[in-house]
């Protein structure tokens, strides 16, 4: 018998770096790279099957879920939810 798929929605930001594309998640803090944006994207789906994958076989998906802040609501993990994004400007001594 197949076990159920868990199914939930992350926030993922894109970047450019140089000549590469990352993508990350912060509900994972996991990322990846790509030579244009679908690449990352397509990419990052990959590393969290994987991510997922690894989990499960090892016994620690609770463990590193709740790590990261995730919550299990009604059997369903939830990621943490971002609540806002922004540019903010910063002046450091150099």
């Amino acid at each position: 018998m197949e076990k159920p798929n868990i199914k939930f929605n992350l926030t993922v930001s894109v970047i450019k770096e140089g000549r590469q594309y990352i993508a990350y998640s912060p509900a994972l803090d996991l990322s990846t790279c790509g030579k244009n944006e679908k690449e990352a994207r397509k990419n990052f789906v990959e590393i969290v099957d994987i991510f997922f994958e690894e989990l499960i076989k090892k016994g620690t998906l609770e463990k590193v879920l709740v790590g990261l802040g995730w919550q299990k609501l009604r059997a369903q993990w939830m990621p943490p939810a971002v609540i806002s994004t922004d540019t903010q400007s910063f002046c450091v001594p150099a």
